[in-house]
């Protein structure tokens, strides 16, 4: 029997980063030959060749590879997985107006590096899973498997050089990125793009704070604030539930406990000191989701020391690597590309190592 725990906001957490909740559009966005045209790279440079990720099983998952044209170099291609955000993602990465990961794609791919972008499980099957999983949905299942799957696709095709497959997270799967290494990816290097080592009731908490700062005034301000003096005791209630209660625990939200239960005890600082390979850690100056101050400033903490380490944090580009217009929400609605520059720092990165 599913019981809720009552939530007041969760504004952006429900939209952009719930297990099986989003708001992924594919209609919203510029034409795929028009983005390109846009960021001033041509689709000719490269082909798409349509497959599957867990071809023949249940959870089969429709991606497209993207393999630059010309002479295949002596040892293959260097290629990139990326992995998605929270929420039921398409391959595209369509988040309202914006198409993230085909600007990554579309760049990288003209620029020599092949890559693989594919929808998510629960875009694809996240009412199966629901059904048949009974509350028991992870990371694993949502993110996890199917990253270890791409990476070993990646690594068979002969056209591509197995010792430089990368992985580019982007928010959760940054945050998931040296889980997944550690679970036997086997990535040459990860590439975090607005990724958090943080939990993700913390994430929220945040994003809430913000949300009622900005948007709200007088006494509905701080009745809100108020609202969410009561979430240290809600969270300790949540990460002690036993498993089998939490399954049938529901925030408000569509969060389900046993799926926060597994993040948090599953922390991205426990991972991240196994993790040996170069990182590149990207972050937004004006991202309202994952915050500069905090999560970029502890991923600069956790991975201090590391001579294969980059940082970058780019002034005014919100959390897609867009240019911020709004400050807030409504501006994933304005169609725009990621920025050139991040395109470009991701590539010269790549092809270095």
């Amino acid at each position: 029997m599913k019981r809720k725990i009552q939530l007041v906001f969760f504004i952006i957490i429900v939209c952009l980063a719930a297990g099986v909740t989003g708001c992924a559009s594919s209609d919203s966005s510029k034409s795929a030959s028009s983005r390109a045209a846009a960021q001033g790279f041509s689709e000719d440079a490269y082909i798409e060749e349509p497959l599957f990720i867990g071809a023949g099983t249940e959870y089969a998952l429709a991606g497209i590879l993207t393999i630059p044209k010309g002479a295949i170099p002596g040892k293959g291609f260097p290629a990139v997985v990326i992995v998605h955000g929270s929420g039921p993602v398409d391959m595209d990465g369509t988040v309202f107006a914006y198409k993230v990961y085909f600007d990554i794609a579309d760049y990288l791919s003209s620029n020599g590096i092949a890559v693989l972008r594919y929808d998510k499980r629960t875009y694809t099957h996240g009412q199966k899973m629901v059904d048949e999983l009974n509350g028991a949905i992870t990371v694993y299942e949502e993110v996890i498997e199917d990253a270890l799957l791409a990476s070993e696709l990646l690594k068979a095709d002969p056209r591509i050089d197995e010792n430089k497959v990368f992985m580019i997270g982007h928010s959760l799967g940054g945050m998931l990125a040296p889980r997944i290494q550690v679970s036997g990816a086997g990535f040459a290097g990860l590439i975090l793009l607005a990724g958090s080592p943080r939990f993700f009731l913390d994430l929220s908490y945040d994003q809430n704070v913000d949300y009622i700062e900005k948007m709200m005034t007088g006494e509905e301000k701080e009745a809100a604030l108020a609202s969410l003096s009561g979430w240290d005791a809600m969270v300790n209630v949540i990460v002690n539930l036993p498993d089998e209660d939490a399954k049938g625990v529901y925030l408000d939200a569509g969060l389900n406990s046993y799926y926060l239960k597994d993040l948090y005890y599953h922390p991205a600082a426990n991972y991240i000191k196994d993790v040996t390979v170069p990182y590149l850690v990207l972050q937004g100056a004006d991202d309202f989701q994952v915050r500069s101050d905090k999560d970029f400033a502890q991923y600069k903490e956790l991975l201090s020391g590391r001579g294969n380490v980059t940082f970058i944090l780019y002034e005014g580009l919100n959390h897609m690597f867009i240019k911020s217009t709004t400050g807030y929400l409504d501006e994933y609605y304005i169609p725009d590309n990621v920025d050139k520059q991040v395109l470009e720092d991701i590539t010269a990165w790549i092809l270095r190592s």
